[in-house]
């Protein structure tokens, strides 16, 4: 799998947006305290949310839900692509960056999303303008005999496979704990987050910690959960 497949696999912005942010939601029960593999900021700034993932050792991705469309940027460390195996100075492999249209220019150097010396850390990228009818990518020619070139086929696992059984599948992997399915199935619905599937999928929860990430993610909530953090509610 590469970039090029999975523009072709993902859904429209606005279910993608819904994915990541239940996908976040979900996880923020499961460890409301502890560094966390999937997040969510709705208030990255004014106009654009950010979902993000990170596993701990150097591999993530970054959404940007912008007004102009949504921008996927990101990186496994080991990947061929990355612009720290092919060069003396480290750059993107050739048409990773190259077709990102203007509106997506600025997260290209965004200093999230660049390093020390402002090189974009990248081996996959794809994008989708607000008027477009698909996602793109830019014409790349991946090296030969590497069944996961730019890091695609598991870097976007769960956006690939938006089913809540794909995240109860992530979860008690990585957690090594018993997740029920019928919590998650309720945050995959977007419907109100309340005490009663918390409890389900994480009975040592703290509420307030849950709502704080709820506001920050921009779940729905409730009227039975904390109000003190101003969560949303639906």
């Amino acid at each position: 799998m590469t970039a090029h497949d999975v523009a072709r696999a993902l859904p429209d912005i606005e279910s993608l947006k819904d994915l990541c942010r239940s996908m976040a939601m979900a996880e923020a029960i499961v460890n409301p305290e502890g560094e966390r593999y999937y997040s969510y900021d709705a208030k990255w700034s004014d106009t654009e949310e950010l979902a993000s993932m990170s596993n701990g050792s150097g591999d993530e991705y970054d959404i940007v839900f912008a007004p102009t469309g949504a921008y996927i940027r990101g990186f496994d460390h080991e990947s061929p692509l990355s612009p720290y195996h092919h060069d003396d100075v480290p750059a993107p492999w050739p048409g990773v960056l190259d077709s990102v249209p203007e509106p997506f220019q600025c997260y290209v150097d965004e200093p999230a999303f660049t390093d020390e010396d402002g090189t974009p850390v990248v081996t996959v990228c794809v994008w989708r303008e607000s008027t477009d009818r698909s996602w793109k990518t830019g014409e790349i020619t991946f090296p030969e005999g590497h069944p996961d070139p730019d890091g695609s086929d598991w870097l976007f696992e769960l956006l690939l496979a938006p089913t809540p059984e794909a995240f109860q599948e992530f979860a008690e992997d990585y957690y090594e704990t018993t997740i029920d399915i019928e919590p998650v199935r309720h945050l995959y619905d977007l419907r109100p987050l309340d005490r009663a599937q918390i409890t389900k999928l994480n009975p040592s929860a703290s509420l307030e910690d849950v709502a704080e990430a709820a506001a920050e993610i921009g779940y729905p909530m409730a009227n039975d959960m904390p109000s003190s953090k101003s969560p949303r509610s639906m």
